[in-house]
């Protein structure tokens, strides 16, 4: 737990307690002065009266902190019976403190007679349901307490799950690649072909060592993740040789705005599977981004062989590499992003992503 937040509790307490009491002794004062004609000096007495019932009223806290932990009826006879008590109590100290002040009072009052009694417990029946109005405002702004602690833990549950998704949808997007490009090495390695194979396995420790420095949760800047992409293409570029050929139309309007990172890798990732490797002479992968009705659009389209469309409908990406990009741009965006994906002219596939606009610091 946070040593701030007892802190917190304590002060926004004595806050409560130091103000609630301080607008009790104003009002009683204010009512005195008002309906009656109170002696010389009663603004000193108000006050004395007010800091008894302010401790009288910790003694309460202590006895319901005591019992919080009981079942609700069981609390009940506490609240009752601690609050008479508490008000008799203070009735008694109020008393005492006021003919201890006001000595001449005693004859004017009469302590002696029937009258005196029934002033007193009217007294002591106002001071009950003074502390009783206390116990109730205790309850109340403490179950408030809790309800916020709990909506702010279950707020904070539900951060943290969506990161650790978001983080694990990140390092799911690698594995084919990784043993793809592995395996291109082992055959240059049995090739003979070293130069190539320790080339390839800078340019994969330079793109791993990126994928594993960026934080899954940051966002970069349009400008960052095309360098990221580059440093994967390169790689896949010492595979594919001319078979693969690379097109970028990169808007200077949006080299700033931001995009999750690594979000245009997977969507590569599977042009380069289900598209460019499926063709006997290669292919193309063209990757673009612009400004459209003030949205962001990324553009990752391939000239494979492409999924069918021919029902009409926009069929869902294969393997897990759209569909994690689809659940990290929802946690992320919610509705106010989409990922679709539509045939490319006159053959392949293009995946379309819409974000909000937000623009990067310029350096």
């Amino acid at each position: 737990m946070n040593l701030a937040e007892p802190l917190q509790k304590t002060r926004l307490f004595w806050l409560l307690q130091s103000g609630g009491w301080a607008g009790w002794a104003l009002s009683f004062y204010l009512g005195a002065a008002v309906w009656g004609d109170p002696p010389e000096n009663y603004a000193f007495y108000v006050p004395i009266i007010a800091a008894i019932g302010l401790f009288i009223s910790l003694g309460l806290r202590w006895i319901y902190r005591f019992t919080w932990e009981m079942s609700f009826l069981s609390r009940v006879l506490p609240f009752l019976m601690g609050s008479y008590l508490a008000g008799v109590v203070w009735m008694m100290a109020r008393t005492w403190v006021f003919f201890t002040l006001f000595p001449e009072q005693r004859d004017a009052f009469g302590i002696e007679s029937s009258a005196a009694f029934y002033s007193y417990l009217e007294g002591a029946i106002s001071a009950a349901w003074v502390m009783l109005g206390w116990s109730a405002l205790y309850f109340g702004i403490k179950y408030y307490i809790l309800l916020q602690d709990a909506k702010a833990r279950a707020l904070s549950a539900t951060a943290e799950a969506n990161q650790a998704q978001l983080k694990m949808l990140r390092y799911q997007l690698n594995p084919h690649f990784l043993f793809n490009t592995l395996n291109a090495i082992s055959t240059l390695v049995l090739d003979k072909d070293t130069s190539l194979a320790a080339d390839m396995i800078d340019r994969l420790s330079r793109f791993l060592r990126h994928s594993l420095e960026s934080d899954p949760m940051a966002q970069v800047t349009v400008e960052q993740e095309v360098a990221a992409i580059k440093l994967y293409l390169d790689i896949e570029q010492v595979r594919f040789g001319d078979r693969l050929t690379l097109l970028f139309s990169i808007d200077p309007e949006v080299r700033k705005a931001k995009v999750p990172s690594l979000i245009l890798q997977p969507l590569v990732e599977n042009a380069i599977k289900y598209g460019i490797s499926q063709c006997v002479k290669g292919g193309s992968i063209g990757i673009s981004a612009h400004r459209d009705e003030g949205q962001l659009q990324l553009i990752v389209s391939d000239n494979g062989p492409g999924l069918d469309f021919s029902h009409g409908k926009s069929p869902k990406g294969s393997g897990v590499g759209i569909e994690n990009c689809r659940e990290r741009l929802k946690a992320l965006y919610g509705t106010q992003q989409s990922l679709k994906l539509s045939a490319t002219p006159p053959q392949g596939l293009t995946v379309t992503i819409n974000l909000p606009f937000i623009q990067g610091e310029t350096p």
